[in-house]
């Protein structure tokens, strides 16, 4: 029997919160640091190898309560980590057709033995899956053909049971060629065999299912409707079910696979993370997520998006290091006079500055970054997104609060893009964000400004830095704007952005009329330096 469970008070685990536990467990579940994640609906769950990449549904494509949900979409995070850990790369490993479709169970059943002997507390997590998996897995009398013997020979295999009932010599082969798969990947485990040596046995299993390795597969959807879960009675059916299947050869009364069986379904530890991002979800809707629209602000959702391209890992480390001196907080100098004589100086300086002291450097610790995406931006974009990001990286490691704002222009409708909030710190999901802000369009900074203008009041930054590599469309507008924010006791800055020297030289004399404090220009590979400059107090 299925439940219906639609209530206002559903918790609610927001995509860029999972996507944040996602890359952190895939990450420390396969040892690779490299492994992105990216989301996408109505689709299995898959990796490739190669590219240290997984793509996996949301919740909203799995069966049950949010919680139900939460624990199948981890569960099947694991499986797709521990391949991206065991698994090689072979010719095809393609689940719509037969051959690839008996590889892929045979490489679940070798990464999940595999994978338990590292993470055993996976193996109640894995007992759940198949247990909530089972109320939706098809019968097999409603499947014909070789289909069905396909379907059946995955039920066994990975199951031990199978769900509805299967014949005379069709029931014959599949138990034998499961018994074989199990030989095999046993082998391939005791022996350290690979993927490729598994894709090779595959043929055997094919032959003693008597089918066509070509054969196409229909797979179901996972999506299922909004609010259906499965009763707790039918669950702790399933459970025992398994639990007598998975146990067999241990006598274990029924009292003892009641109480297994209720410890697995209530999940204590794995409750309380849950719980953990739900109330980081609920912060995040309180930080004004929910209510940009109203302000004209728009958020990037995508999450089927590869972050990994935008991000210059030794640029990260070189950006880091240039701002290691804020993080001591001092800054050593030569003068005339100081604390300490320097022998090196009295000779370097003729005499003049033989004197060593030590400055307190200080910061505009609250900053808002403006980063222009008009269509002049597009030949330099990808630099000038690595360039941005290895800056994000940095002020969020010295315990900057800052905020990143995007623009664009979509038809013909000024786009401003939230890339990161002031209250949360620079993640995946903003780099996520970033990536797919697209250059378009022209540099309306004095529409931008004034949209801006009720969160700056409301954040309060010391400095506002607008990144731009061309002139406003309204000069009028701009300068208004700025004089606003300046008397809102707020810094503002532009960095100009050019190619060339008569870019730059151009760039900086048009920016000399809109009333800011402070204007420098440079080149893209300059930001991390100048933003440096215009930073310290």
């Amino acid at each position: 029997m299925i439940e219906s469970k639609v209530s206002l008070s559903i918790p609610h685990l927001r995509n860029d919160v999972l996507l944040e536990i996602a890359t952190f467990l895939s990450r420390r579940w396969s040892n690779n640091a490299k492994v992105t994640v990216t989301f996408s609906d109505n689709t299995r769950p898959t990796s490739n190898v190669e590219k240290n990449h997984i793509t996996i549904p949301t919740l909203n494509s799995y069966h049950g309560t949010e919680f139900q949900k939460y624990r199948q979409w981890r569960t099947a995070l694991w499986y797709e980590s521990m391949r991206i850990r065991y698994s090689t790369k072979v010719k095809s490993s393609s689940y719509d057709h037969a051959y690839g479709f008996i590889l892929n169970c045979l490489e679940t059943k070798r990464v999940e033995i595999i994978g338990l002997l590292a993470w055993q507390g996976m193996k109640n997590e894995i007992i759940f899956y198949e247990a909530i998996s089972s109320s939706y897995r098809p019968l097999l009398n409603s499947i014909y053909g070789k289909e069905k013997i396909i379907e059946a020979f995955s039920q066994y295999f990975l199951t031990g049971y199978i769900k509805g009932e299967l014949f005379g010599g069709d029931n014959d082969r599949v138990q034998e060629a499961s018994n074989l798969a199990l030989s095999y990947v046993m082998e391939a485990i005791d022996k350290n065999y690979d993927t490729t040596w598994i894709y090779e046995k595959v043929k055997e299993i094919i032959k003693k299912l008597q089918i066509d390795p070509l054969l196409s597969i229909s797979l179901l959807g996972l999506k299922s409707p909004f609010g259906i879960s499965v009763s707790r009675t039918e669950l702790l059916d399933n459970l025992d079910k398994i639990i007598k299947t998975k146990f067999k050869e241990q006598k274990n009364d029924e009292n003892e696979i009641n109480k297994l069986s209720k410890s697995i379904l209530d999940a204590g530890e794995l409750e309380k993370e849950f719980e953990t991002l739900i109330h980081e979800s609920k912060k995040t809707d309180n930080r004004g997520f929910d209510n940009l629209s109203n302000f004209d602000i728009s958020i990037p959702d995508k999450m089927d998006v590869d972050e990994t391209k935008i991000y210059d890992f030794n640029l990260v480390q070189k950006v880091k290091k240039a701002f290691k001196n804020w993080k001591t907080g001092w800054k050593e100098t030569i003068n005339e006079t100081g604390d300490e004589f320097d022998a090196d100086s009295y000779i370097d300086t003729y005499h003049l500055k033989p004197f060593l002291i030590d400055h307190k450097i200080t910061i505009r610790s609250k900053v808002i970054i403006i980063l222009d995406h008009s269509s002049s931006i597009e030949d330099i974009e990808l630099k000038y997104k690595q360039t941005t990001v290895a800056l994000c990286e940095a002020l969020d490691s010295i315990g900057v609060q800052f905020a990143v704002y995007a623009f664009s222009t979509e038809g013909l409708q000024v786009k401003c893009w939230l890339i990161k909030p002031p209250k949360l710190p620079w993640s995946i999901t903003s780099a996520r964000r970033l990536s797919q802000i697209k250059a378009s369009g022209g540099t309306p900074l004095g529409e931008i400004y004034g949209i801006l203008l009720p969160f700056v009041k409301s954040f309060k930054p010391d400095i506002c830095i607008t990144l731009t590599d061309g002139e406003p469309s309204n000069f009028d507008t701009v300068r208004d704007m700025i004089l606003k924010y300046r008397n809102l006791s707020i810094h503002m800055a532009a960095l100009g952005l050019g190619k060339n020297t008569h870019e730059l030289v151009t760039l900086s004399q048009n920016l000399q009329y809109f009333n800011y404090n402070k204007i420098l220009a440079g080149r893209v590979e300059d930001i991390p330096t100048k933003v440096i400059s215009l930073l310290k107090t």
